[in-house]
């Protein structure tokens, strides 16, 4: 019972019908002061043209009249309707249903509420005094009470309401409760199934759209993103195991050798330079792997600065233009002014370098690289690089950002098969995305990310002559 009750959705009701029940007495607040001043007003109008009424009587009829009038008034009354007294100037009682002259009654004439005895009961009264010519007086009231009947059965609307809303908020507490444990219920399995190392798991959705809806999406999406990270490690691992064994095995070959054949002096360097060599790849190959898991913890985005895109890729342009001369590629680099990032200068030339470096590997002598930065009309910027060399087929598009994965056509190439991932997690990093596209031929690798808002910079001045070179490929 105490789990029940402090169960949310239990309190969710309680606090529903709290609300109601303040709303209630907001509504009927005004509603019984308005009430109040309705009949008061009714009550004193009914009053004021009796005493009018029996005023024009004593006009034309005199005391006499009056009184007569009154006799007959008070004999066919239903008893207590009316209250109704003619008093001569000493308050003497000439007519009326009162047998004396209430003391309450103020000496002034006017409307009043007071109370009085009525057939042995002090009862309220709203009455009108009025002064008749020749030192008369005349009273005409109603009982208060007379209205009492309709405030009652207002009162007992209200409560009853107060019933209905009450027992409504209990009943609506116990089915919320059913329905958002049921909900529970699949999130615990889900979530059970998970711990149990089963990440394929996943919140139902359903069509409704409600809030509830909306975090199972949410927590599916991040149960997806822990999947591929989980996967993502695991492949990783065996992947390190993979690509370390080959160097390490020719390492330990080499230093076994040179331990068992005493070799002489020049190629026992040279087997030591090629150690190094190897040494060196497998530092390569952390060094990277180190790169991807800052990137992916976030942490460099707080030294993010304006970086102009295009200034980068001019220089990555500059950079490899001779070693393309040596192999008769050319370069074409289009500029079109200063393109603004917000992001890791030293990273984003890193991504620049290694789509270009990549595309020099694969095309072949003679062939062609254009390098393109600009920013569409959507605020985003585009860096891509295309060449009409190989490129890659279909099926393994998606694969080369893949860690460590090297396609059939790089098996024959230097390299660790980390230099897309690196890419694609740099545009991530700078909420982009990296996207491969064919060329015909070749293949157009194309980097998207966010712009900057800041005002573009004056364009600088690239070297034209180490830049544009004959030759181009199709738009990248």
């Amino acid at each position: 019972m105490a789990r029940v009750i402090r169960s949310s959705a239990v309190t969710l009701a309680a606090g529903y019908v709290l609300l109601g029940f303040a709303a209630l007495v907001l509504f009927a607040a005004p509603l019984r002061y308005a009430w109040q001043a309705t009949v008061e007003d009714f009550r004193i109008e009914l009053l004021q043209e009796d005493t009018q009424r029996f005023a024009e009587v004593f006009r034309l009829g005199g005391p006499a009249g009056l009184s007569a009038f009154i006799k007959e008034r008070v004999g066919l009354q239903i008893a207590g309707e009316r209250i109704l007294l003619l008093a001569d100037r000493s308050l003497h009682p000439l007519a009326g249903n009162l047998p004396a002259w209430p003391g309450s009654i103020p000496s002034e004439p006017g409307n009043y509420t007071v109370p009085i005895d009525l057939g042995g009961e002090r009862t309220m009264v709203s009455i009108v005094r009025t002064a008749l010519p020749g030192g008369y007086n005349l009273l005409v009231g109603r009982d208060v009470e007379r209205f009492a009947p309709i405030e009652r059965r207002f009162w007992s609307g209200l409560a009853a309401a107060v019933a209905v809303l009450l027992v409504a908020g209990l009943l609506g507490g116990i089915l919320i409760r059913r329905a958002l444990l049921a909900r529970i219920h699949g999130i615990q399995q889900t979530v059970a199934a998970i711990m149990r190392g089963d990440l394929s798991h996943r919140l139902a959705v359903r069509a409704s759209g409600d809030e509830l809806n909306t975090l199972s999406q949410t927590i599916n999406r991040l149960l997806e993103q822990i999947e591929q990270l989980v996967h993502g490690v695991a492949n990783v691992s065996n992947s390190i195991a993979h690509d370390l064994r080959t160097p390490l095995a020719e390492l330990r070959s080499r230093l076994e050798e040179l331990s068992l054949t005493r070799p002489a002096a020049e190629e026992t360097f040279q087997e030591i330079d090629a150690a190094v060599s190897d040494v060196d790849h497998v530092i390569r190959i952390f060094n990277a792997l180190l790169r991807l898991a800052e990137i992916d913890a976030g942490t460099r985005r707080s030294g993010f600065v304006e970086v102009d895109v295009a200034d980068l890729a001019a220089k990555a342009v500059e950079f490899y233009l001779p070693a393309a001369e040596l192999e008769n590629r050319s370069f074409v680099f289009r500029e079109g002014g200063p393109v603004l990032v917000r992001g890791d200068r030293v990273l984003l030339a890193q991504a620049i370098n290694n789509l270009v470096d990549n595309a020099l590997k694969y095309v072949g002598k003679g062939g062609r690289i254009a390098v393109e930065a600009i920013r569409r009309p959507d605020g985003t910027v585009t860096l891509s690089v295309a060449d009409n060399g190989p490129g890659i087929p279909d099926a393994e598009k998606p694969k080369v950002t893949q860690r460590f994965y090297r396609g059939d056509a790089s098996r024959g190439t230097p390299g660790m098969g980390l230099g897309l991932s690196l890419v694609e997690a740099i545009a991530k990093l700078h909420g982009g995305s990296l996207e491969l596209a064919d060329n015909h031929p070749g293949l157009r690798a194309r980097m998207t990310l966010e712009g900057s808002a800041a005002p573009q910079p004056l364009p600088e001045q690239h070297p034209g002559p180490r830049l544009e070179q004959a030759g181009a490929v199709g738009e990248a």
